[in-house]
């Protein structure tokens, strides 16, 4: 076989030396003529390619917001004990795969649904009819029904997976599974028509732009009704009101857990915009401003209370600063939502410590995190919206310290609580069924085993040895 440079220049020679090579521009300006003329009928507009960053953003973030389950159950697992680690993984995967189809079923409808009315929407079964039926197309939210289905449903998860910690160690794996249906498809939805559907709270003004009372305060309504119907672990309580310790197994998967749930809610607030603008980079950095603030406040306060520096605080200092911020991240000043934070991290510390002495156990603090933290980040919208900050361009509300008054403080508080009355009450009524007809507690044998052998027969680290101190206060 003849060298390449010889094959080369034979080919060369045979093809007109380098007058081939002339032919390359003139045939990629065929392809490219070629190819505007049959796309010319299909040419995208501005608006067009927007509609499609849009949609592209908001996927994106409903992706991290489905990643807060790993979150979420990193972080319950590590604050509960080893023998209850395959029950707490799996009531956190599941909760997810119920929620989608719940909320798939009939939630959207109920939540979105434009045939309905100020206090329940009505659309269709399983996602069905035209986008505009849900508020969605040109003259609405400039997103595809399936865009926007995906990114509500995964706030829909969050909600029943507040409630999964609330309960843990000792619930029922069924019960929870069918309070976790009965929530996303029926008390979550409705509440939130209230506001993102264009119900009655939207129409005086209720402000809550990410959920701190429709997504977190629902969740903790929910879970603290669960952990009351429960009541406390064995052990928890000693008969003279003294609190014992039930320490968590591994606060390093809580801690994994916490960052993933910080990253994650990048996805939570700035998506909540519903389109790519620059909005979003100021949400984004108000909602670090809180979780940051939330963070340290509590770290210190634990610092002072117990001489330490706690770290599960640190961890749930963060969470309640991010929870905090959620509903007013859109019209805080940086200000604003530093105080949220700050303040949101100070009560965490306090509120847990509140719960213990009312005997309502919660082994990761869901209800001082979400329940607390989200009644207080809805005030704070009528406190510090700020109508000159960044994104509302001088045209939006007025919190009482930027010359609201009082009128936006007593909105939000008006719309906390019907809320939580209402949550509270169908909570009540779901919880009870359920204890009813199914029996809510496992038995008093299983829990001291822990659930994983007792619901799922088998555990989370065969093999390794077991850590009986959790059983100090049960004989």
């Amino acid at each position: 076989m003849p060298p390449f440079d010889q094959v080369f220049k034979r080919l060369f020679a045979r093809v007109g030396g380098w007058a081939w090579v002339a032919c390359i521009p003139l045939a990629l300006i065929i392809l490219a003529t070629w190819g505007v003329a049959a796309h010319a009928q299909e040419e995208l507009t501005a608006a067009d390619v927007q509609v499609t960053l849009n949609n592209i953003w908001v996927l994106v973030c409903a992706f991290l917001v489905i990643f807060m389950n790993a979150g979420f159950a990193m972080v319950e697992t590590g604050f509960c004990r080893q023998k209850n680690a395959v029950n707490v993984l799996t009531k956190n995967l599941i909760v997810f795969a119920l929620a989608t189809l719940a909320f798939w079923f009939i939630g959207f409808s109920l939540m979105f649904g434009a045939n309905g009315n100020g206090w329940v929407g009505w659309g269709s079964f399983f996602l069905g009819g035209a986008p505009e039926l849900y508020g969605l197309g040109p003259d609405g939210i400039n997103l595809t029904k399936d865009t926007f289905f995906l990114f509500q449903v995964a706030f829909a998860g969050t909600a029943a997976t507040i409630v999964s910690g609330a309960v843990a160690e000792r619930i029922k794996f069924v019960d929870f599974l069918i309070f976790s249906v009965l929530l996303t498809a029926v008390a979550y939805p409705i509440t939130g028509h209230w506001l993102w559907g264009g119900g009655w709270l939207a129409q005086l003004g209720f402000h809550d732009f990410a959920g701190s009372t429709i997504v977190h305060s629902v969740g903790g309504w929910a879970a603290l009704m669960g952990a009351a119907f429960l009541g406390p672990r064995m052990g928890k309580y000693n008969a003279d009101g003294r609190v014992n310790a039930l320490p968590g197994h591994n606060l390093s998967i809580a801690t994994l857990g916490c960052m993933i749930l910080w990253l994650g809610w990048f996805g939570f607030n700035p998506g909540s915009q519903l389109a790519a603008d620059p909005a979003a980079a100021y949400i984004a950095v108000t909602t670090n401003l809180g979780a940051a603030a939330g963070g340290v406040a509590a770290t210190l306060v634990s610092w002072v209370m117990s001489g330490k520096p706690d770290l599960s605080m640190t961890i749930n200092g963060i969470l309640a600063g991010l929870v905090s911020v959620t509903a007013g991240c859109f019209v805080f000043g940086y200000a604003g939502a530093f105080f949220a934070g700050l303040i949101g991290g100070i009560l965490v510390v306090f509120a847990v410590g509140f719960f213990d002495s009312i005997k309502i156990d919660d082994p990761v603090g869901a209800t001082s995190v979400h329940l607390v933290c989200g009644v207080w980040g809805t005030l704070a919208v009528g406190l510090f919206a700020n109508p000159n900050n960044f994104t509302q361009g001088g045209e939006g509300i007025a919190g009482l310290f930027y010359g609201g008054g009082l009128g936006q403080l007593g909105i939000q508080i008006l719309g906390i609580l019907t809320v939580g009355l209402f949550t509270v009450v169908l909570s009540t009524i779901f919880w009870l069924v359920v204890k009813s007809v199914l029996g809510l507690r496992v038995s008093a044998e299983e829990e001291m085993k822990g659930l994983d052998i007792g619901e799922h027969g088998m555990e989370a680290y065969s093999g390794f040895l077991k850590d009986t101190s959790d059983m100090t206060g049960v004989m």
